[in-house]
């Protein structure tokens, strides 16, 4: 069987993605096992819907199962996120090929930069490029160039090509074969529609902006009406700003020592965080002293995330595979697993014990913390109730192409999420889309 993995995010899932699903059994793929960031991403931030009910979007638009990837990983770089990713999908031991997007959808390129990172010639390279206050980022690609050339290296230059490369890097040794989609559509953090679909950032800028109507329009009708019933139950759009007390009351405690936990890079950032929590009146402001040509905002926020949600160590195996969804295909699966334990059940977690069991404890007091950051704040206690969620042998047929639209001409106010609790009405089909996490 040919079983492909996912790496995803799905904050929150559009068109484009649906797109991804659907291209994937098309192409032959007999199931799709996706590994997806829990309640915080990777750009350190809350993702605007909880995983269960991201899993549920990717449930019903074509995925067959969904585990979470914890979020260390989950929160960490791209070289980090992927090495969670790819481990969740190895520890299944049923995924033979790890789909994923690009910008440039060359596998061959793509590996050959790979290979490049991980040679002696580039760690020499990379000590002879100065500092000249550049992000890491701008430095690692001008030593692929010196290695290369300057062609092969410009892939470094775009976020998802970027990503593959980390995925293709961490499939090393798992026997998992890359495959490369080429991405469509807007790009991965376009501020506006192309070809009348946009990125997932633009989207949660429309949510964020209060234009709910308008971002349910870019996403496929299953995955919007259950964010549709999350922003009616107040749990979605989460957003850390409303934690921004919450998050300057554990900085404004910290010692410049306990931040040097979180400064990975090693390069002393944690002495200018530690300086600006002491004189920030909000963690914007914060962000925005600490923030030099040399430290983009991505890096300085994961910092702040690690430093609230206090993720100071990231374990080098993740010790169990938590299910958040599953289809029939997608249970018939789970029975072929044997390598890592499956929880299914909260309950069961004490039965694991050690490293698994310290895990998910602090995994549910993360998603504690994230309930704080819903519009209306929610109770404690969340990863002890959810279950798996569940769906027959039905498919969602082509979910990618029926959409809601607030923007489509004809279309009726009345019918809209502010306006009524029946639902929106089915409204344009965009034919782009963007694969973005």
């Amino acid at each position: 069987m040919e079983i492909t993995g996912i790496v995803c995010e799905y904050n929150p899932l559009h068109i484009g993605h649906a797109r991804m699903l659907r291209q994937l059994r098309e192409r032959g793929t007999d199931a799709i096992v996706c590994a997806m960031s829990g309640n915080f991403v990777q750009r350190g931030e809350a993702a605007v819907a909880d995983k269960s009910a991201r899993a549920e979007m990717a449930l019903r638009c074509g995925a067959d199962l969904v585990l979470e990837i914890p979020t260390p990983w989950a929160t960490a770089t791209a070289e980090t996120f992927a090495r969670g990713g790819v481990g969740v999908l190895r520890r299944t031991g049923v995924v033979t090929s790890l789909a994923f997007g690009a910008e440039d959808a060359d596998v061959e390129a793509l590996q050959h930069v790979a290979d490049a990172l991980d040679s002696e010639a580039y760690r020499s390279a990379l000590k002879t490029v100065p500092e000249d206050g550049a992000t890491f980022a701008v430095r690692r690609q001008k030593a692929v160039a010196a290695v290369l050339g300057e062609e092969p290296a410009g892939l470094l230059s775009r976020p998802n090509n970027i990503l593959a490369v980390e995925y293709i890097r961490a499939l090393r040794g798992t026997g998992i074969r890359p495959v490369a989609i080429q991405r469509q559509g807007a790009d991965h953090d376009a501020e506006g529609p192309e070809q009348d679909t946009v990125s997932a950032a633009y989207l949660r800028r429309l949510l964020k902006e209060e234009r709910a109507e308008e971002a349910l329009g870019y996403m496929p009708e299953a995955a919007a009406r259950i964010l549709e019933r999350e922003i009616l139950s107040g749990k979605a759009p989460a957003d850390l700003l409303s934690c921004d007390r919450a998050i300057l009351d554990r900085l404004r405690r910290m010692k410049e020592a306990e931040w040097a936990r979180y400064d990975r890079g090693g390069e002393g950032l944690y002495h200018r965080l530690f300086q600006a929590a002491r004189e920030a009146v909000s963690v914007a402001d914060l962000l925005e002293r600490a923030k030099t040509k040399r430290y983009p905002m991505a890096r300085l926020r994961r910092m702040v995330l690690a430093a609230w949600l206090e993720t100071d160590e990231i374990p080098e195996e993740i010790p169990y595979l938590r299910l958040l969804a599953a289809s029939d295909t997608g249970r018939k699966l789970l029975r072929q697993m044997g390598e890592a334990p499956v929880l299914t059940k909260a309950a069961d977690v004490a039965k694991l014990g050690g490293p698994a069991e310290e895990l998910f404890r602090r995994e549910s007091r993360w998603s504690d913390l994230y309930a704080l950051a819903c519009p209306t704040v929610q109770p404690c206690g969340a990863d002890w109730r959810i279950t798996p969620v569940l769906t027959g042998a039905e498919k969602e047929e082509n979910s990618e192409k029926t959409a809601y639209s607030a923007v489509s001409a004809g279309s009726d106010p009345a019918d809209g999420l502010l306006r009524s609790r029946s639902g929106l009405s089915p409204g344009a089909r965009g034919p782009g889309g963007s694969a973005d996490r």
